[in-house]
């Protein structure tokens, strides 16, 4: 009887044993540990550009840049370098460009006109001199002031010129050429068609050379003066004849009273 349950005692432990074991070999692995991918940094912001800064210490650009803080222009302009993907282009006159400017008068224009004139200074993407030869085959381009505000341009020999209808000019240098900003200088102030109109007054002919008349101790005097004196002579002949002239009749009157009295 012992006997029969130490077999069966056995035979159950067996039992157990091998189904912990096919138990074991059926059960799939534990998957492998998943490596995180690690998260790319961002890319730089790129530098905060002022353009109070770089028109101050450039130029001199002083009566651009108060017109510019006066209309409160400089805030678009700040914000399209700053803010936006496609940065600006700033034609920038010089100081001596406004002296210079006589008809028409900024000061006959509106508060609006005048932020629309500097406006019109600036294109809503940057631009590198390179870019501009193929402006020029484009056509107008338009400007921030927008609408009818727009410029032509010519790239002659690598020299950009500007033509916005009552203004012709070139870019003179290149102030700053990084993008997003680009400033170039122009020698003069870009007048729109859409303040001043059409009837552009026609450029003055140049004023005609003094006649400078040659000293009176030069070589070309004294030619004069040689030429002129043959031309003397025949008047003074004349005077010589009349005065000779008047001694001879003298002399017969002399000669025939003379004569009477004798007899």
């Amino acid at each position: 009887m012992e006997f029969s349950r130490i077999f069966m005692f056995c035979c159950s432990v067996l039992l157990l044993c091998s189904s912990l074991a096919y138990g074991q070999a059926a059960s799939p692995p534990a998957p492998a540990a998943m490596t995180p991918t690690p998260t790319p940094a961002p890319a730089p912001a790129p530098a905060y550009v002022n353009l109070t800064y770089l028109l101050s210490v450039a130029g001199p650009f002083h009566t651009f840049l108060d017109y510019l803080e006066s209309t409160k222009v400089i805030e678009t302009f700040q914000n399209q370098a700053n803010n936006t993907e496609q940065g600006i282009t700033i034609f920038v006159p010089k100081d001596n460009a406004f002296k210079a400017l006589k008809k028409p008068s900024l000061s006959n224009i509106s508060d609006d006109q005048l932020k629309s004139l500097f406006l019109f200074h600036a294109l809503p993407k940057f631009y590198a001199l390179a870019d501009f030869n193929d402006l020029s085959a484009k056509g107008p381009v338009s400007t921030l002031a927008g609408g009818q505000y727009t410029l032509n341009f010519t790239d002659n020999s690598g020299t950009v010129h500007l033509d916005s209808g009552w203004s012709k000019t070139k870019i003179t240098s290149a102030v700053h050429s990084t993008d997003p900003v680009a400033i170039y200088q122009v020698d003069k102030v870009l007048l729109p068609e859409a303040i001043f109109g059409t009837d552009i007054p026609p450029t003055p002919a140049p004023a005609p050379a003094p006649d400078l008349s040659p000293a009176a101790d030069t070589p070309a005097a004294k030619s004069k003066e040689s030429g002129s004196s043959p031309k003397s002579s025949p008047s003074n002949s004349s005077s010589h004849r009349i005065m000779n002239l008047g001694i001879g009749s003298q002399l017969v009157l002399a000669v025939l009273g003379g004569v009477v009295l004798l007899f």
